[in-house]
């Protein structure tokens, strides 16, 4: 099931657009928290702080989205770094690698680089 899933998110994320990555949309991180719970397999109480600390990720990115150009690859590394430091705080080992593939996935499906 995880095969297949990474399969159809890949070629996802091969037919999507990426061309306009300053569309505000593209920072956009909103997910269905409930199909997220389930795609990891959360507990009750990952689910609320999973849900958090993306809320707080989606905000930071928002950020990103409406800063000037120079400083905006600098939030959204900012922003993604903070994310997966404290999804691997709630996540065990197996979820926190699921966690990482969607979002890895989601970020280039728009565009977005993450420099290290």
């Amino acid at each position: 099931m995880t095969l297949a899933m990474l399969s159809m998110t890949m070629t996802f994320a091969e037919n999507e657009e990426t061309k306009n990555v300053t569309n505000v949309e593209a920072y956009d991180m909103s997910v269905n928290m409930r199909k997220l719970s389930v795609a990891l397999g959360l507990t009750t109480d990952q689910m609320e702080a999973v849900e958090n600390i993306h809320n707080t990720f989606n905000a930071e990115m928002q950020l990103a989205a409406h800063t000037n150009e120079n400083d905006r690859q600098e939030m959204v590394n900012r922003a993604v770094e903070r994310d997966i430091k404290w999804m691997h705080y709630v996540l065990d080992e197996k979820q926190y690698r699921k966690y990482l593939m969607l979002l890895n996935t989601t970020l280039n499906n728009r565009g977005l680089k993450v420099e290290k």
